[in-house]
């Protein structure tokens, strides 16, 4: 039996369970995976500061993001097709995220519906809207939203086009799967992802089931989702969401400093630090490199959210030194979900909080608001980079009542 110890071996794992269309569409970036790799190799050049005989015998992960208390800085990230990395994924990796007590977030272009993991889970997740050229289509998803519960609206404002993605053309990706001899074989030979998939409640994208004609139809349904993708999408929208959805707001997808001010003043109440995963513009800086000047621009006018290439709690730590309140993770934990299922994901987030308490131990850190950019390594070169840290943490700003 293999022995799994970290993200890296979940993802082996994951591998070796998981189709290949549906492994790579989770691991690949656009175009030529400059930025994909980016996110990783910048992270991995920031070092720590190790401090020793310092006392960290009273270490906590508990923080707050946008004023709900957490157990970690950590929140499961949206990703689409998660159910076809195991059946029921999005119901799996909610549940699991709910018994860790961090949030969940669902993905526009899930597998499971709102609804379905809304019956399935007893606490508020959260929900990622992509704002197509079919507004009542967004409209209706947010009304479903609101009446499944959910608290918090993850805006991703950065797939107005959509980049190219080599390895899911190569592979035939649809769902279900391109009917090609190779994808025939490759799923013969994954027996235990195959039962798993039919004992799921969906095989196709669950939210938007009585919108799209042709649901029946994968092909039909993938032509009018590449058409749906608008690229006249504005801040005009972000006014237009504030106005329809009363719960909290995050948008999703800011590099730049000066969009980054813009959503403050928009009224979001957090922003992710996210160029998707190195899945759009190929050649964007790493998420970590746009952080320290992202966090600098807007201070405490917004939480600083942070994604892109965390697959350690060091990682993790780097970010939260470098600005971010909480990270979002999403291949660390959709290893997980391909290799063991919901146990793979509890895994990834154990994984994650295990190593950022030795890590805060070892810089002598006790608490999540005493991290800062104090406990970087100069050889980073970043850490004059970063904003000087507030003497003490900020409390969530006072904003008026918002849907539990």
């Amino acid at each position: 039996m293999t022995t799994v110890t970290c993200i890296a071996d979940l993802r082996a794992l994951a591998r070796r369970r998981v189709p290949r269309a549906f492994f790579d569409y989770a691991d690949s970036g656009s175009y030529q995976e400059e930025t994909l790799r980016a996110n990783r190799s910048d992270l991995e050049a920031i070092k720590l500061r190790q401090r020793v005989l310092v006392d960290v015998s009273t270490r906590s992960l508990a923080t707050t993001i946008m004023g709900q208390k957490v157990a970690a800085p950590l929140i499961l990230a949206p990703v689409g097709l998660t159910g076809m990395q195991h059946g029921d994924g999005e119901i799996l990796a909610a549940q699991a995220a709910e018994e860790a007590g961090i949030p969940y977030t669902l993905s526009t272009m899930s597998i499971c519906s709102i609804e379905d993991v809304a019956a399935e889970t007893r606490t508020p997740f959260w929900f990622q809207l992509y704002v197509i050229k079919d507004r009542s289509f967004s409209k209706d998803i947010l009304e479903r939203a609101l009446a499944a519960r959910c608290n918090t609206l993850v805006l991703t404002v950065d797939l107005q086009v959509l980049g190219q993605r080599h390895r899911d053309i190569r592979n035939g990706m649809t769902v279900p799967p391109e009917i090609r001899i190779r994808n025939i074989i490759d799923i013969a030979s994954k027996p235990a992802w195959a039962f798993s998939i039919l004992k799921g409640k969906r095989k196709t994208f669950g939210n938007l089931a009585g919108h799209v004609k042709g649901m029946e139809n994968v092909n039909q349904l993938a032509q009018w989702t590449a058409q749906q993708f608008d690229p006249a999408l504005s801040w005009k929208d972000v006014e237009w969401i504030k106005k329809i959805w009363p719960g909290k707001l995050v948008i999703k997808g800011i590099l730049d400093p000066e969009d980054a001010k813009t959503a403050a003043k928009l009224g979001a109440d957090a922003i992710v630090v996210s160029n998707h995963g190195g899945r759009q513009l190929d050649g964007a800086p790493s998420s970590i490199s746009a952080l320290p000047k992202v966090a600098d621009a807007v201070g405490n006018d917004v939480e600083v959210l942070f994604d892109g290439g965390i697959r350690t709690g060091a990682d993790i730590l780097r970010a939260l030194a470098l600005g971010a309140r909480a990270c979002m993770i999403g291949r660390a934990y959709v290893y997980g979900l391909g290799a063991m299922g919901k146990v793979g994901v509890a895994k990834a987030i154990e994984f994650l909080e295990k190593e950022l308490d030795v890590a805060m131990a070892l810089t002598g850190t006790n608490y999540i608001a005493e991290i800062g950019h104090h406990i970087l390594a100069d050889t980073a070169g970043i850490a004059a980079a970063a904003p000087a840290p507030a003497k003490k943490p900020s409390a969530p700003r006072t904003r008026k009542k918002t849907a539990e």
